[in-house]
């Protein structure tokens, strides 16, 4: 499993979680630097957020990929839309919430299978 990582980066505690979580063993943990110009539109931004990534078409068709999506919610959704045009469907993405000790951690809470939610979805129509 490949891990593309929009936002801070991984401890080692949390990459022992996402492990257990999915059941796989974690390849490659690629860190995306996101940091959004509130002057700029967004889309050519993320744009060249993700073509940073440096994936071929083929890898991101083929490869076991997890996200960690980034913490602004308007450069998440348009990522997220550019990564199902890339992949072919909705990529999984991890969910962290915070740890509330005297120093505040976090720790990954679930894997989401957006295109099994999508799915479950559709049957809602």
């Amino acid at each position: 499993m490949y891990v593309l990582n929009f936002s801070h980066p991984l401890t080692e505690p949390q990459k022992s979680q996402i492990q257990t979580l999915v059941g796989k063993t974690i390849e490659e943990v690629k860190t995306i630097t996101v940091q959004i110009n509130q002057d700029e539109p967004l889309e050519p931004q993320l744009m060249a957020i993700i073509n940073s990534v440096g994936l071929s078409s083929k890898e991101w068709q083929t490869l076991p990929l997890l996200i960690n999506p980034p913490g602004y919610a308007p450069a998440a959704f348009v990522l997220l839309a550019m990564l199902h045009g890339r992949i072919g469907h909705f990529p999984a993405l991890m969910r962290m919430r915070p740890i509330y000790d005297p120093i505040t951690s976090f720790e990954v809470t679930e894997i989401l299978n957006l295109q099994h939610i999508r799915e479950r979805a559709r049957t809602q129509r």
